[in-house]
């Protein structure tokens, strides 16, 4: 039931649709899902396949309400569609002025949610190159699946405040493209914004935007996303974690030659992969400070370049305090790699060995342990013998400055000497108290 919208888009819709919606939520029910939020008892809302136009954002009414699903159409915006609208909002009218008020960064509200468990499925939402496509305020386990959200100018999908929206299985794009665009230096706006915490985003594509997926909110996880919507040396981003949300968890992704940002360098995952036509992961440091980094783990992940020297994590601006931070175990071909740990072997005959990893290393000037082991290798008799005859010399870590180490011997001698290291401390760590670890094989 559409109370006569056009299904074939030849008219304005939008009165029509507003009051299907409305009907909707005016279910009679007793049963609530959270407390003032009734439980409308799985109601649809089915569009039949039809293709409405509408002029204006079509809202849920500010009673509320849980367990409603809307699916099954195409919604676009006509040509005097508002700027700011979304075809889709979610939100009642005092958390729309709130929402306004604070500039569209509505991460946490103090308001009850009105509504729970509202699933959105199988759309196609053509925002006509005027406004978003979906607005959710203060949401409480909404689900978002198999849409197609096009033609945007701002926003694909906008969550704000609230926790447990799930977005999965869905296509999302400014410009409708394949890849390799003609205009995609031109691509703007935003596909997904997760402005609130506990969201989950999965199976998705992003086919073109200036930025893929915006992560504002603390505790959201990115996994199997793949991103080509706007080349990083066109100016785009595939992933950007702002600064404060911590938390977030980016697995088994696509970055197809547009990389991650992390503003936020505290307890972040990256892990399982794969980045293409050079883009890389940028660490970017706001403010004057030295940002600190700690719990960051940037580990088994596959990059692949085109043989430019561009390295695969990079740095903007200071670092400072790495503590619980691993970036290893990643493969790189046609890229530079770069890591928190590092080892390195030398074999020569002398009384010092020098290694310098800054060819290596992430942090320029940060070395928290040092491991290595000392292979005496036999032919020479000019050495200190113990007591079963085997060559015994003795040799200590010499010195470590920034990102060179250095190991000596009492004596020459022809030696293997093997050498790791880590970047970052733990917690039972402090500066003032470097312990390298030592070992000795003969």
């Amino acid at each position: 039931m559409t109370n006569g919208a056009d299904p074939n888009g030849g008219s304005d819709s939008t009165a029509e649709l507003q009051l299907t919606i409305n009907q909707a939520f005016e279910v009679a029910s007793t049963d609530v899902l959270m407390e003032g939020v009734v439980d409308l008892g799985g109601v649809e809302v089915h569009l039949g396949g039809g293709q409405y136009v509408i002029s204006k954002p079509l809202t849920i009414p500010d009673i509320g309400g849980g367990n409603v699903v809307i699916h099954g159409g195409t919604v676009r915006a006509s040509n005097s569609f508002p700027a700011d609208g979304f075809l889709l909002e979610m939100a009642t009218t005092t958390l729309r002025e709130e929402w306004t008020r604070v500039n569209g960064r509505l991460t946490e509200s103090l308001a009850q949610p009105i509504y729970e468990n509202v699933h959105l499925h199988d759309l196609l939402l053509d925002a006509n190159y005027t406004g978003g496509g979906i607005l959710l305020l203060n949401p409480l386990r909404v689900t978002i699946s198999n849409c197609y959200i096009t033609h945007f100018s701002t926003i694909g999908i906008s969550v704000q405040g609230g926790h447990e929206t799930l977005i999965h299985s869905s296509f999302l794009g400014q410009h409708i493209t394949s890849g390799a665009d003609p205009l995609e230096h031109t691509f703007s706006g935003t596909a997904i914004l997760l402005s609130g915490n506990d969201n989950s985003v999965t199976d998705v594509v992003i086919f073109s935007a200036q930025t893929a997926i915006e992560v504002d909110g603390q505790a959201n996880i990115i996994t199997n996303a793949h991103c080509y919507n706007k080349a990083s040396g066109l100016g785009g981003i595939g992933i950007v974690i702002r600064k404060g949300a911590t938390l977030t968890r980016i697995l088994g992704c696509y970055l197809d030659f547009t990389g991650i940002v992390l503003e936020e360098t505290a307890e972040i995952i990256i892990s399982n992969s794969f980045f293409l036509g050079d883009a890389y992961v940028l660490l970017k440091a706001i403010g004057d400070s030295p940002a600190t980094v700690t719990g960051l783990n940037i580990a088994e992940n596959i990059f692949h370049g085109n043989n430019n020297g561009v390295p695969i994590v990079q740095l903007q601006g200071n670092f400072s305090d790495i503590r619980q931070t691993c970036i290893d175990n990643n493969s790189a071909t046609g890229m530079v790699n770069r890591c928190t740990r590092a080892r390195a072997t030398v074999t020569g005959y002398g009384s010092e060995w020098t290694v310098d990893f800054s060819q290596r290393l992430l942090f320029p000037s940060s070395i928290a342990h040092v491991h290595y082991s000392f292979y005496a290798l036999p032919g020479r008799e000019d050495v200190t013998h113990n007591s079963s005859g085997k060559f015994f010399p003795l040799h200590a870590l010499h010195s470590v400055t920034s990102t060179s180490i250095k190991v000596t011997s009492d004596t020459p001698i022809n030696a293997t000497v093997s050498i790791y290291v880590d970047q970052s401390f733990q917690d039972e760590d402090t500066h003032d108290s470097f312990q390298p670890y030592l070992s000795s094989y003969l």
